[in-house]
């Protein structure tokens, strides 16, 4: 055990005696931390678990106390906090078959069962002590999404149905792609899913190892790696066809007051509502008449899908050959007052135009072109809303041996540095039509 990990357990020991004495400590932060590592409410929106905080009770119980008997009804969702209880199997079971095992921290039992009769004895084996969560309450364990847990789907942003997950069981997910949406990333919401909530990503690296295929799913499998006070740390797996097509890892740390400075200076760019966002630009191309009839009627026939995130660029098309680029964005509706969803979408925002500007540089007529991101990392230093408007600054520094490199920050309407990242893709000229067709782009 690490000092960090000794750290964890010595919180969590600890509240036992802030539940005694709530003026002795932050009631409320330690009983949804504690809630955040039960397995059951991890899938569940961040609000949810706060709501179940505020209404959870707290029974303690003796040895050989019953805390629950066989054909009585139980008044709610009991978690174990501290101590052992013993399940038994109903009286009429053949003594062969009577499958009696122990329930230990994190353990529940009474889920589902609402008012009905419960069908096994659960008896104390130590001094035990639980939270309930009363039945009244059952409505908070199945909420609408994830990220929602009351408005409808048709209530909130299609980004937060793109970052939806299935989960299969515990810290595995599966995650599909919806037609004719850009390329979908969604690793970051599954390791997010299995964080208490009062962690969120601080950093986060993704290594893609081969291409991924748009049309299947992926199942994302997260490995704990470590639970400490302040940090918690996730690797996860992206599979398809039994193959790893990525790996990620994520650091997430609980809010904390430090050091603060910033040397990053925002550039001085138009504000967003003096610019065009990609439909108005594409509507000004199809009826200006400097453009050839050939090529708006071409552009007018094509299908246009609106991305789920808004973009206005700061400069015009004369700058595109310069390897650097300058954009605000937003989430297109409003999301969900979760700060986990903030920072996936805005993770999910970062690769949509990144390695593309290694290319600038290299841009000619008739020059088809492809990339592969290989590398992307992402430090998180403020906090971020995704549904605001926030500035993106990228630059390339370097391309060689078919590898673009770029840098990016991120800044809000009031000049705080949010963000800053770094990607290394693959960059190279198209295959023409002999060759092997383009493979389809992994994703982060």
């Amino acid at each position: 055990m690490d000092r960090e990990e000794g750290k964890a357990e010595q919180n969590l020991l600890n509240l036992g005696a802030i539940l005694a004495n709530p003026k002795g400590g932050c009631h409320w932060c330690a009983v949804t931390e504690f809630l955040g590592q039960v397995p059951l409410l991890q899938c569940l929106p961040g609000s949810s678990i706060r709501r179940i905080a505020d209404a959870v009770l707290v029974k303690r119980y003796e040895p050989g106390d019953y805390v629950a008997r066989e054909g009585e009804p139980v008044d709610g969702l009991y978690i174990i906090l501290d101590g052992q209880a013993e399940v038994s199997a109903p009286a009429n079971t053949e003594e062969e078959n009577r499958p009696d095992y122990v329930l230990n921290k994190y353990d529940y039992f009474g889920y589902g069962t609402n008012s009905s009769v419960h069908q096994v004895n659960v008896i104390a084996v130590s001094k035990l002590t639980c939270f309930v969560l009363p039945n009244q309450y059952g409505h908070l364990l199945q909420p609408k999404t994830i990220w929602n847990a009351e408005d409808t789907p048709e209530n909130y942003s299609l980004l937060e149905q793109i970052l939806h997950l299935e989960p299969l069981e515990v810290d595995i997910f599966r995650g599909y792609t919806l037609p004719g949406a850009p390329t979908f990333r969604q690793a970051l919401a599954a390791a997010s899913k299995t964080v208490d909530c009062l962690k969120v990503v601080h950093s986060l690296h993704a290594i893609f190892l081969i291409a991924g295929d748009n049309d299947l799913p992926i199942i994302y499998q997260v490995q704990r790696v470590r639970d400490g006070t302040s940090f918690a740390t996730r690797k996860v797996e992206a599979k398809q066809k039994g193959l790893v097509v990525f790996t990620l890892f994520a650091s997430f740390q609980k809010d904390e007051l430090g050091f603060e400075h910033q040397a990053a200076t925002m550039p001085d760019v138009p504000p967003p509502e003096q610019l065009l966002n990609l439909e108005e630009i594409r509507e000004r191309r199809l009826t200006d008449p400097r453009f050839p009839m050939q090529y708006r009627n071409s552009a007018a026939k094509k299908k246009f899908v609106p991305w789920p995130i808004e973009m206005r660029f700061c400069e015009d098309s004369s700058s595109q050959h310069k390897p650097s680029l300058n954009y605000w964005f937003r989430a297109r509706g409003k999301l969900s007052d979760d700060p986990a969803l903030h920072r996936c979408v805005v993770a999910y925002a970062s690769d949509l135009l990144y390695s593309g500007v290694s290319l600038n540089p290299h841009r000619e007529k008739g020059l088809k072109t492809y990339s592969l991101s290989l590398d992307h990392s992402i430090w998180f230093h403020k906090p971020v809303k995704a549904d605001d408007w926030l500035l993106y600054v990228i630059e390339s520094p370097s391309a060689h041996g078919g590898r673009g490199f770029v840098t990016g920050r991120m800044f809000n309407r009031q000049g705080e540095l949010v963000m800053s990242l770094t990607q290394e893709a693959l960059i190279r000229r198209a295959k023409t039509p002999g060759q092997t067709a383009q493979t389809p782009r992994p994703k982060l």
